[in-house]
């Protein structure tokens, strides 16, 4: 199962969707695809916004910034894996940190 970890500072995200083998996975191809093209698009608008670590199986995105046009990209991203997670419960977590 894929986990997306958000809180205010940064995102992780850690696992593999096991909905089918490496490489024939939708599922991680959709949250692939949508965190890549996420991160892409913000460093084109403002490379100091976040700074991002990729590990086996773990990427964490810790977001340093306050550009709104950056920001709003991020909510993009969190909102398309969110749909994605209704869609594949199964397969894809996502865990809020709870604000005090």
């Amino acid at each position: 199962m894929i986990k997306v970890n958000i809180s205010k500072e940064s995102i992780i995200i850690t696992g593999h969707a096991n909905y089918e083998e490496y490489g024939k996975d939708i599922v991680c191809a959709s949250a692939s695809s949508i965190v890549i093209t996420s991160i892409n698009a913000i460093l084109r608008i403002d490379k100091d916004f976040l700074k991002y670590v990729e590990e086996k199986d773990k990427l964490t995105i810790n977001i340093l910034g306050n550009n709104k046009d950056c920001l709003l990209i991020m909510e993009n991203m969190l909102e398309l894996l969110e749909e994605l997670a209704k869609t594949y419960k199964e397969n894809i977590k996502i865990m809020k940190e709870e604000r005090p």
